[in-house]
């Protein structure tokens, strides 16, 4: 059973979550769809720790579509259970089901740190203080990882696909916008061509030649036209 499951096994039917509803239901983030239930995984890798920004992204943007995201930064409030008793029982239900969901994509291990936190708002502060860093160390690491990749073994498309997948990441930490895009590229498409093996040294060279220089986009799709 699912984290969550107990909670929800028998549930009052309130209306929310029906096939019938109408436009203004489904924009009411206490709004729970047929198909959400306390087991959904909601990203295909859970947290284990060291992959805390690429957890929080997927699992930002995934709370962000069923327009729960109110529920993790602390802008959904709980509702007095006096004066609004069926408004306080939405939103218990759609906070137990937020929370089922950010347990249940956690490591067994990491879910007894957070298992008593009673708002998925809390849980999402406490992993943030546990396993958040500043972007300088994250920086440097991709750097360096980008500056050290191989093709090694790899086919074309398999390392420019893990090349291109560090320039992401590294662009998603930098805040500030580069003031010279070509500049940018250039260096990307230097990265690429370095870590080819040398096998493909005649066609780099050919491409180094040019000018004005390929596209990355280019450069790759001639590379794999030579790899095949």
């Amino acid at each position: 059973m699912a984290i969550g499951d107990e909670f929800f096994s028998e549930t009052p039917n309130s209306g929310i979550g029906t096939s019938n509803t109408s436009s203004d239901e489904t924009a009411n983030p206490l709004f729970l769809h047929h198909s959400d239930h306390p087991g959904l995984l909601l990203v295909s890798k859970k947290l284990s720790g060291d992959n805390y920004n690429s957890w929080y992204r997927a699992m930002k943007i995934s709370l962000s579509a069923k327009n729960k995201i109110g529920f993790i930064n602390g802008t959904i409030k709980e509702t007095s259970v006096e004066k609004k008793p069926d408004e306080h029982a939405l939103w218990q239900r759609c906070n137990d089901m937020v929370l089922s969901w950010i347990l249940n994509s956690l490591e067994p291990e990491l879910q007894d740190l957070v298992l008593y936190c009673t708002t998925p708002h809390a849980v999402w502060e406490d992993l943030r203080e546990r396993f958040a860093l500043g972007n300088a160390p994250l920086i440097f690491q991709v750097q360096r990882d980008i500056y050290l990749i191989k093709q090694g073994q790899s086919s074309i498309a398999a390392y420019y696909t893990k090349l291109k997948g560090l320039w992401d990441e590294l662009a998603s930490y930098n805040t500030i916008t580069c003031t010279c895009r070509a500049q940018n590229d250039r260096s990307k498409l230097m990265q690429f061509l370095m870590g080819l093996n040398e096998s493909y040294a005649a066609t780099r060279g050919q491409i180094l030649l040019m000018n004005p220089l390929p596209s990355l986009r280019q450069a790759y799709a001639s590379l794999v036209q030579k790899e095949k």
